[in-house]
């Protein structure tokens, strides 16, 4: 297993800490982990990688954040067909927004390598460390 590449937004440090958490599991896995936020880097960037990860919390009315998290998901959407995609993302009533992301990318025939991890505002030590132990499982094709 090589590099998994983690993109995040976070406004409030929630879903950057869950970012680290999920870079914790990959490299507890045998690989290396890069950790980006998803301003400023391009989403070309994924299109060799035959896995990485993606976090984004649940925005206002629970909306996928839509200056750049939106668009970078409709950037990935045209080249994710047979990759694998860890998901994750913090959200404060119903996290609807991040199942908006884990649909579109299913839609794309990806493989959800982690079913999607929401945590319920601010990531207690706990639930980091299930995160930490569920991604372990994200190896690349």
């Amino acid at each position: 297993m090589g590099q998994i590449v983690i993109v995040y937004y976070s406004e409030t440090g929630n879903t950057e800490a869950m970012a680290n958490m999920v870079a914790k599991g990959v490299e507890a896995a045998g690989a290396t982990a890069k950790v980006v936020p998803v301003d400023g880097f391009n989403a070309e960037e994924l299109k060799g990688e035959s896995a990485f990860a993606l976090g984004c919390p649940a925005m206002g009315d629970e909306v996928l954040e839509e200056g750049t998290m939106e668009p970078f998901v409709a950037e990935v959407e045209k080249f994710a067909s047979g990759k694998k995609i860890a998901l994750f993302g913090s959200y404060g009533w119903g996290g609807q927004s991040i199942g908006q992301v884990e649909n579109a990318l299913k839609d794309c025939k990806v493989e959800i390598c982690l079913d999607m991890q929401k945590i319920l505002n601010t990531p207690n030590p706990k639930l980091l460390k299930d995160l930490q132990n569920a991604v372990m499982g994200l190896k690349e094709a």
